[in-house]
C-alpha cells in the first residue's frame, strides 16, 4: 500500500510553510547557498518504520537536485543503529526540511511501533487490531497508514463511511431500537451500522435491532466474554476502552472480532530516528 502524493504533498507543504515561514535565519547566513552535502537517516531505538516516503519528500519539494538511497522501506523491523537511508543534495535545505521530516518519520514510526507491539500481544487470537477517529486534525490518512504498517487494520475513516451509534445517539435518539430503525430507514444500502453497548441488556437490543457491529464499550472480561456468547456470530464485536498492554490478551480471548484504541494515534510515543550530516 502507499499513500497518494498528492496527499502527503498538501500536508507536507502546510507544514514547511508553518515552520520556515520564509527564511530559516540559522542556516540562510551560515551555510553557503550553493553547498552540497550528504547526510543520512538512523535508527535509535527498536521498532517498525513507518514514513519513509513522506520524509524524503520533504526534501525532494525543496531541493529538485535532491537524492536518495533507500536501505530500509515501510513496515520493516529496525533495530538500534540501522542506516535507513542516505541521501545528498543541497544544504541549506536539508537543514531546512530536517525538523517536518523527522517529524513525520518519528510519528508515524511510533504508531506502527505501537500498533505492531498490541498485534503481537494478541497473536493466536482471531482478533484484530484498530485504531479510532481519535486522531490529530490533519494527519489522519497517514496516521491510519501507519496502524497498516504495523499490521493493525483500518476502523472508517470519517463520518461517511458507516454509522456508528453512540451513547449519546442512542440517548439523544430515544433508544436502541429506535434510533437504528430511524437509520435504516434512510440510510443508504451500504452504510452498515455499529452500535455502542454498555452492559449486556444493550447487547441484547442491539441483537434485536439487527445491529451489523456491536461495541462493547467499558466492560470487563466477564461481561465481554458474555456479550460475545450472547451475539453467538449474528454481529461482528467490537471491543473498546481500557485497553492497555497489560489487558489485551485478556480481551482478544475473549472472542472479539475487533480491539479498537484510541492511543495508537492520539497519544503515541514518537520512535527515536536522528537524521545526520556527514562530515
Amino acid at each position: 500500500m502507499k499513500l497518494p502524493m498528492f496527499y502527503v504533498d498538501d500536508i507536507i507543504k502546510r507544514a514547511l510553510a508553518e515552520d520556515i515561514n520564509y527564511l530559516d535565519v540559522s542556516t540562510v547566513y551560515v551555510i553557503p547557498e550553493d553547498a552540497v552535502t550528504e547526510a543520512y537517516f538512523v535508527a535509535k531505538a527498536d521498532g517498525v518504520l513507518c514514513g519513509i516516503d513522506a520524509a524524503l519528500r520533504v526534501f525532494e519539494l525543496l531541493d529538485p537536485t535532491f537524492q536518495a538511497t533507500v536501505y530500509k522501506q515501510d513496515g520493516d523491523v529496525i533495530k538500534t543503529g540501522d542506516l535507513i537511508a542516505e541521501f545528498s543534495g543541497s544544504a541549506v535545505q536539508l537543514l531546512a526540511g530536517e525538523r517536518t521530516s523527522l517529524n513525520l518519520l518519528q510519528h508515524m514510526s511510533g504508531i506502527a511501533t505501537a500498533t505492531n507491539r498490541c498485534v503481537r500481544l494478541i497473536a493466536g487470537t482471531k482478533a484484530t487490531v484498530a485504531e479510532t477517529r481519535k486522531t490529530l486534525p490533519g494527519l489522519r490518512a497517514l496516521q491510519k497508514y501507519a496502524v497498516m504498517c504495523g499490521g493493525g487494520r483500518n476502523h472508517r475513516y470519517n463520518l461517511s463511511d458507516a454509522a456508528m451509534l453512540k451513547d449519546n445517539h442512542i440517548d439523544a435518539g430515544g433508544g436502541i431500537a429506535k434510533t437504528v430503525a430511524l437509520l435504516r430507514q434512510k440510510a443508504g444500502h451500504t452504510v452498515k451500522i455499529e452500535v455502542e453497548t454498555r452492559d449486556l441488556d444493550e447487547v441484547k437490543q442491539a441483537v434485536a435491532a439487527g445491529a451489523d457491529i456491536i461495541m462493547l464499550d467499558n466492560m470487563s472480561i466477564d461481561e465481554m466474554k458474555a456479550a460475545v456468547d450472547y451475539i453467538g456470530g449474528r454481529a461482528l464485536t467490537e471491543a473498546s476502552g481500557n485497553i492497555t498492554d497489560a489487558r489485551i490478551r485478556a480481551v482478544a480471548e475473549t472472542g472479539v472480532d475487533i480491539i479498537s484504541i484510541g492511543a495508537l494515534t492520539h497519544s503515541v510515543k514518537a520512535m527515536d530516528i536522528s537524521m545526520k550530516i556527514k562530515q
